[in-house]
């Protein structure tokens, strides 16, 4: 038996015997029964839109949720809430999550600093404890669905969410460009290695629908979701079209009144899990 290396993202071995179990325990106020990862190859592709679209759609069929904001130097979870107050302490050792309009708890990094605006300038290592305090020093309550947003690629904040939170699958999102078929296999591959399902695949800006005569125009080329998903043996897909409603709620802070019936199939995998 080879000695553990503590880094399963380049682990050879398939005996995951061989490996420790990194994950940190909730703290004795929480109880967050699933978490699911939001993740994507690359930037640009709406992750946090979806994320925040999945809280707010699975709080309507009545399950509490909350948003862990993992993307510690491009935060946007809050601003798409309408949120900008702070964080507070629960006797120095616990924080407090901010909850939004309609009862979603979050946690971001803005809402720990003084100045929404000010630039997190920290190291991978110091980025990645921050994701583990989101997880053990705040107070989540009951939680039936956490959506941990987390940055794109596959570095250290989605290796620290993979190893350090009980993650049950993941949602990987994706746009429609020629590459998106191996931008996916690296979110894939990875959530592979750490023993994650991959609950579905979403396909953001996929077309544009006319407002007048509704057809969907392929703004940037026939749609590759099917093909890829069967390359991938990624049961539940979901295309989200490029609507200008969805970017002006988020930028007004109202992503709890979008209406996007495209991801209810994926709501129902995720509730299935």
């Amino acid at each position: 038996m080879s000695e553990c290396s503590h880094n399963c993202s380049s682990c050879s071995s398939k005996d995951c015997s061989e490996r420790k179990d990194f994950r940190e325990k909730q703290n004795e106020l929480s109880n967050i029964k699933k978490v699911v990862g939001i993740v994507s190859g690359k930037g640009g592709v709406g992750k946090s839109l979806i994320t925040s679209i999945l809280a707010v759609l699975t709080k309507r069929k009545g399950y509490k949720t909350a948003v862990l904001d993992a993307d510690i130097t491009g935060p946007s979870i809050p601003k798409m809430f309408g949120v900008n107050k702070r964080a507070e302490a629960m006797d120095d050792k616990f924080l407090l999550p901010v909850i939004s309009k309609t009862g979603i708890e979050m946690m971001s990094i803005n809402l720990l600093l003084e100045n929404e605006n000010d630039p997190v300038v920290w190291r991978g290592p110091v980025i990645a404890g921050a994701v583990k305090q989101f997880w053990t020093d705040v107070v989540w309550n009951e939680v039936d669905y956490m959506f941990v947003d987390m940055p794109p690629g596959t570095g250290d904040v989605p290796l620290t969410v993979f190893q350090s939170l009980p993650v049950d699958g993941i949602i990987v999102v994706a746009s429609p460009q020629e590459l998106v078929s191996m931008i996916v296999a690296k979110a894939v591959k990875m959530a592979n290695m750490m023993n994650i399902p991959v609950i579905a695949l979403v396909e953001n800006y996929s077309y544009l629908e006319c407002p007048d005569c509704k057809k969907k125009i392929e703004v940037f080329g026939k749609s590759k979701v099917e093909k890829t998903a069967k390359e991938f043996n990624i049961k539940n897909i979901a295309k989200l079209p490029i609507n200008p409603e969805f970017a002006s709620l988020a930028d007004k802070g109202e992503i709890e009144n979008i209406n996007a019936e495209q991801l209810d199939s994926v709501v129902d995998a995720i509730i299935s899990l």
